[in-house]
This record gives C-alpha cells, sequence and structure tokens, in this order.
C-alpha cells in the first residue's frame, strides 16, 4: 500500500490521535487509567489503519469521511489529554480551560451561521488571508498572555503554524483554529460549568432553609 499525501497523513493521524484520547477518557473515566484501558485503547487506535475495501483505504479514511479534517486546535487539546493520563502532565487550570472553551463558542457563534448564508458577508473568507483576522488572533493573544492566560496563545501560534507549512488539505485558517466537533465540545462544556455554577450558588441557600424547617 502507497503512502498517502502528507496531507491526508496528517488528517489521518490527527482524527486517531483524538479518537484515542477520546477512547481513553472514556474507559478511565470512574477509575483513573488502567493497564487495560491502555492497551485496548491503543489496539483500536492501530486497527484503525488498516487497509479494508476494494480501494484498500485505512478504517481511518472512511471515519476521515464522516467526520471531514479536524483542526489543529482539537488535535493539540487531545494531545494535551493524553500527555496527562498516561504521562501524568499537570492538568489545565479550570480558568484557563473556561475562557479557551468560551472563546471557541464564540468563534462558532461568529463562524457558523454567517457561513451558512445567514447575513449579507461570509466570515469564512477571512481565513484565506486577512489582515483583520491576523490583527484580531494578535490582540486577542496578547489579551490572554497578559492575563497570565498561556494556553490559547499557544494553539493559536500552533495553528498559525501549520497552516503557514499548510499540513492540511485546506488553505484556510479557521479550519486549523477550529471544527464544529470542537465547537460542540466547548459548548457543552459551558453549558456543565454553567449548570455547576447554579446548583453551586442555590446549594446554600436550601441547605439554609432546611435548617431553618427543621
Amino acid at each position: 500500500m502507497l503512502l498517502p499525501p502528507l496531507t491526508d497523513l496528517v488528517a489521518l493521524l490527527g482524527i486517531d490521535l483524538v479518537l484515542y484520547a477520546a477512547g481513553l477518557r472514556l474507559l478511565t473515566a470512574r477509575h483513573g487509567v488502567s493497564g487495560w484501558g491502555k492497551w485496548v485503547v491503543l489496539a483500536c487506535s492501530v486497527l484503525l489503519w488498516l487497509p479494508v475495501g476494494a480501494a484498500q483505504l485505512p478504517l481511518l479514511a472512511y471515519v476521515r469521511g464522516i467526520s471531514s479534517d479536524l483542526s489543529v486546535t482539537l488535535v493539540a487539546l487531545s494531545c494535551l489529554g493524553l500527555a496527562q493520563r498516561l504521562f501524568r502532565v499537570p492538568v489545565i487550570a479550570t480558568q484557563e480551560r473556561m475562557a479557551l472553551n468560551g472563546v471557541i463558542v464564540l468563534g462558532a457563534l461568529f463562524l457558523y451561521p454567517l457561513a451558512l448564508g445567514w447575513g449579507n458577508w461570509d466570515a469564512y473568507r477571512l481565513g484565506w488571508g486577512s489582515w483583520g483576522m491576523w490583527a484580531a488572533l494578535l490582540a486577542l493573544s496578547l489579551v490572554f498572555w497578559i492575563k497570565g492566560l498561556r494556553l490559547l496563545p499557544l494553539l493559536i501560534g500552533l495553528a498559525l503554524l501549520a497552516w503557514t507549512a499548510g499540513l492540511m488539505e485546506s488553505t484556510n485558517l479557521w479550519d486549523y483554529l477550529i471544527d464544529p466537533w470542537l465547537a460542540v465540545a466547548a459548548f457543552f462544556q459551558c453549558m456543565k460549568a454553567g449548570a455547576q455554577a447554579l446548583l453551586l450558588r442555590f446549594r446554600p441557600a436550601r441547605a439554609v432553609s432546611q435548617r431553618l424547617s427543621s
């Protein structure tokens, strides 16, 4: 089997890493990372590279047909999650994580409705080369860096490097920064954090009322 072009290889590797991180998280969410969990998920990740069908394409190619290419941001976050579970790298601080999720959700709300034709202007065109977009990314990175939040600037820098090198099939910077799967995950994380904040806010009042009634 001939090796695929570099852009296809990078896309398949990114999908495999994201699936590996997701599988490891699902299998070990309650009891931590166990030896059997690592090997099971690793075996599944290796099997996804096996060629199947008349075209002798790896299974990952069929997954790619459903998921499309994943953003550099999602792949990098998945690699960070793998490092935390496998090598005990420090967990991302809650403030960093929530700030990143908030920016991703706002970016998705800005990009996707306009790209789908909900307005007279297509924000997706900015990704093919726009000084305004580069300036906005630089300003956002500087604000986060000054506030001591390093994750977002590093992810933006990594996406820009990959875009400059042309590592993905797409030539649009948006595709390196964000994808629908990442946007959905960030949205649910924000919803989860909001629900937890509401529970913490009303729990003390409920406890006081129960004490008074008793």
